[in-house]
């Protein structure tokens, strides 16, 4: 098992130039990074410029003329090895880190660097790398709700949402989070 985080503005954080934090590794302390890698999960870090395009709301009716802002990544070219290999589950921490992974084409050659993307990830989308994902609970128009109803399915995204409601959970930056495999 691999787990991706990025790494601004976290206990991990080395680099700034996010305009915000990358919600879903808030949940992570020092003591649980070290229970983690104690426990033989491989951890590697990807660096995210999260952008103003992750707040917007969709305003459309038809969400396939919603257009993503664009948002910049730095990723090495070994954990892109890494993760093609897929001899284990690969778990992105947050929809920008599961979005900036599966931005990059199968088999490509990359070298280290940064990239830009504006994927949107929504109903019928491949997923080629990413195959867990922790996450928050999120608003609704929000293209991360979209996002884990891509990945989890419309039905049983809404059960677990029903679930969540039901049971009092937070939704948003500073809620609880969800494992997804």
């Amino acid at each position: 098992m691999i787990l991706i985080w990025l790494t601004i503005q976290t206990v991990y954080a080395k680099k700034s130039g996010s305009i915000a934090a990358p919600t879903a590794g808030l949940h992570f302390s020092n003591e649980l990074m070290t229970s983690i890698e104690r426990n033989g999960i491989d951890i590697d870090y990807l660096t995210l410029h999260i952008g103003l395009g992750l707040f917007f709301p969709i305003k459309e009716n038809d969400i396939y003329k919603h257009k993503m802002h664009k948002e910049s990544f730095f990723i090495r070219r070994k954990l892109i090895e890494k993760i093609e290999k897929k001899k284990r589950r690969v778990i992105a921490v947050g929809t920008t880190s599961l979005r900036a992974i599966e931005s990059r084409r199968p088999h490509a050659e990359y070298k280290d660097k940064w990239f830009e993307t504006d994927l949107f990830i929504k109903d019928g989308f491949k997923f080629n790398f990413v195959n867990g994902l922790i996450t928050n609970f999120h608003l609704p128009k929000s293209t991360l709700l979209i996002l884990v109803s891509a990945f989890l399915g419309y039905q049983l995204t809404m059960k677990c949402y029903k679930r969540a409601i039901e049971e009092r959970l937070n939704f948003y930056s500073y809620g609880d989070a969800m494992l997804i495999l």
